[in-house]
């Protein structure tokens, strides 16, 4: 079994979790500024992405930009990680390949302190995606406890590069905002991973735009 194996079911029953999908969980987060580079990027490559409509196209013209935004939101203080192997515990079937991870540790050449697992939804299907994503987040939460990295909750994101729903996990709950945003909504978007990565515990220089 890997990540995008689970059923929401099996998932819940394996990790004792309980799930909270009435919560407007970032609600009050505000809008960020962005930079010049990223609004310029989307106008172009949201239509043209849209147009090819695939997933291929879509992670690279629209999420990958939206992550590296937010990587430059915290002076490049923080990794990003694109289809990565991530296996934390094989027997509970907590292993696969991560579309996206942000950590807080700036260091590119291993994952250290994964906390935002970023799921890009498969045939568009949001909920499968939410599943998925959620056994990223318990494997991120396992990893960092496994390595004492204190961080109390775990974050994650599962989008179509259109529409991004976000979640939260901490303990044994996860939490799904019942909120969805969709890409011109940008910088409420790019607010709420930031918002992730400054509850996470990210250090280092405040965020800012470039």
């Amino acid at each position: 079994m890997a990540y995008n194996d689970f059923t929401l079911e099996a998932l819940k029953r394996q990790f004792n979790l309980r799930t909270d999908e009435g919560s407007d969980l970032f609600g009050q987060v505000p809008a960020v500024p962005i930079s010049d580079l990223l609004r310029e990027t989307l106008n172009e490559s949201v239509p043209l992405a849209l147009d090819i409509s695939t997933e291929k196209a879509r992670s690279e013209l629209i999420i990958a930009p939206v992550l590296m935004e937010t990587r430059r939101q915290f002076g490049r203080q923080v990794s990003l990680f694109s289809g990565v192997e991530f296996n934390v515990d094989l027997e509970q079937g907590l292993r696969g390949v991560c579309d996206f991870l942000l950590s807080l540790s700036p260091e590119q050449l291993a994952i250290e302190a994964p906390v935002v697992a970023v799921v890009e939804a498969k045939n568009e299907n949001i909920k499968q995606g939410i599943v998925q994503c959620a056994a990223e987040m318990v494997a991120s939460q396992r990893f960092n406890r496994e390595r004492d990295n204190p961080v109390q909750s775990v974050f994650g994101a599962v989008t179509t590069g259109s529409i991004w729903k976000f979640l939260r996990l901490t303990e044994s709950i996860v939490s799904v905002d019942k909120t969805e945003y969709h890409i011109s909504q940008v910088e409420r978007i790019v607010g709420i991973l930031v918002e992730m990565l400054r509850e996470a515990g990210a250090q280092g220089p405040a965020p800012h735009s470039a």
